[in-house]
């Protein structure tokens, strides 16, 4: 008989939590539907601000607007973390020319390019040269400098459509964007052309991250991104014509390195004020649109989830950070500086949350965590069933938060519909009426939803010990 006592009691209990539970997130969700202030703040950041490279004006902006906006909530700690950051400034708009020489003339076509972030500029004239189209690195080793020196390395490999996941088809030829012209330049290159990292077909050119490791300041080459549309044609073209010349001039210029800032904010635990949890994004973006998907969605959505707690009446146990990082689209400094100082203090960071995937239709979480952690989660699958939200695997979380990493911390990624992102990363057209409303608010709910649980249910410390094989 007392057995059986025990198991109704166990079971009325977790029923009641369920309950709770279920209650507490159907009100975050109308908070954030009903009430939300994710949009407002997205709209400032996009139309009055803009573009926020880091170590720009716009970036500085950017900063006050979103720690003063962070004070307004009433939490109980707003501060900013100072880390230096590149500085890179596009200059004028770029040229790109396809240039055809024939008999009795000459044809010039007008492209659609941009610099790639951190490329050095051509002469004040341009650069004009023969091209040579390459689909990888080893069609451009099997070449050898004897194809390649003195030509533009036309690097046309395109995101993979066919697989569902297209951050996997950006993983498989982003090396291109970023090491293209390190690679190039071993063999003699004088400039490097890249298709954009884009699944659509259309006329913008995406930017994004290059490097040159180490080669010495005299051996970098200008590196841009062309057009889908206009790196087809210039496939088509050279098919036909393959002693036909690219010219293209762009005047990007590299500085010193300047004092920028991470934005914090925080709501101290009520019981274990030394276990911290963090919900965060980038609030640098690249300088072509003004950012609003790649990540002005996450740094809105993450700010939302401290206010969506305190309207719903969520008292944390444990501390909980928004935090606003600085770098994460040409360094990665603000999130390195930040997990620096957390080791330096001895913070214990339980669980981390990144949102840097666009502000579309959330799907759910990919989780870089322990698999009873993953088993915890796996139980309140059904909480977020009535928000279409079926979507809790094992993968990654999120650039600024991945330095945090360690034996026992949940990392988490919210994960939102994909299929449209790469339409808009770094390019013109990632601008603020390119993101709805009601999806963005729906992220940020979800988000907080999940922040919720695991600070109600905790983090199980138990280490992701891999099997040992026979």
């Amino acid at each position: 008989m007392n057995k059986i006592l025990i198991i109704l009691f166990a079971f009325l209990s977790v029923s009641v939590y369920a309950q709770n539970d279920e209650a507490t997130l159907k009100n975050i969700y109308k908070q954030s539907l009903t009430n939300g202030q994710s949009y407002a703040w997205l709209d400032y950041l996009s139309n009055e601000i803009g573009g926020r490279l880091s170590g720009s004006e716009n970036a500085q902006k950017a900063i006050e607007y979103t720690k003063a906006e962070l004070e307004k909530l009433g939490l109980d700690k707003v501060w900013l973390q100072e880390v230096m950051v590149p500085k890179w400034v596009r200059g004028e708009k770029e040229i790109g020319k396809i240039i055809l020489n024939n008999e009795n003339s000459t044809i010039k076509m007008d492209v659609n390019i941009c610099a790639l972030g951190g490329s050095t500029a051509t002469s004040d004239k341009g650069l004009q040269a023969k091209v040579v189209e390459v689909k990888s690195f080893e069609e451009l080793e099997a070449l050898g400098e004897d194809k390649i020196k003195g030509k533009i390395v036309f690097f046309n490999g395109a995101m993979q459509a066919d697989l569902i996941n297209t951050f996997e088809a950006y993983g498989g030829c982003s090396k291109q964007r970023y090491a293209g012209a390190y690679e190039a330049s071993k063999l003699g290159a004088v400039g490097v052309i890249v298709r954009s990292l884009n699944l659509r077909q259309d006329d913008f050119p995406h930017t994004g991250s290059m490097g040159y490791l180490d080669l010495p300041n005299d051996k970098r080459i200008p590196s841009a991104a062309i057009s889908t549309n206009d790196a087809d044609t210039l496939s088509k073209a050279l098919a036909k014509d393959g002693n036909l010349e690219f010219y293209f001039k762009q005047s990007c210029q590299k500085y010193d390195d300047v004092l920028s800032y991470n934005v914090i904010g925080e709501i101290t635990g009520s019981e274990f004020p030394d276990e911290y949890m963090l919900v965060g994004g980038h609030l640098d973006s690249w300088d072509l649109g003004d950012g609003a998907h790649d990540d002005g969605a996450g740094v809105v959505q993450s700010m939302e989830v401290l206010r969506l707690l305190k309207e719903s009446g969520v008292k944390p146990k444990r501390s909980i950070r928004v935090v606003l990082f600085m770098n994460e689209e040409n360094g990665l400094r603000g999130g390195r500086k930040y997990a620096e100082e957390a080791k330096e203090k001895n913070e214990n960071h339980v669980f981390a949350l990144e949102s840097d995937s666009g502000g579309f239709t959330p799907r759910g979480f990919s989780f870089d965590c322990s698999d009873a952690n993953l088993a915890q989660i796996e139980q309140w699958r059904s909480l977020f069933k009535p928000y279409l939200i079926h979507f809790f695997e094992k993968g990654y979380s999120g650039a600024d938060i991945g330095p945090l990493k360690n034996d026992t911390i949940v990392l988490a990624g919210l994960r939102p519909d994909s299929q449209r992102y790469f339409d808009y990363h770094h390019a013109s057209n990632d601008t603020f009426d390119a993101v709805n409303k009601r999806e963005l608010e729906l992220g940020a709910a979800t988000m907080t939803s999940l922040v919720y649980l695991f600070d109600k249910y905790g983090v199980n410390q138990i280490k992701n010990i891999p099997q040992i094989k026979d």
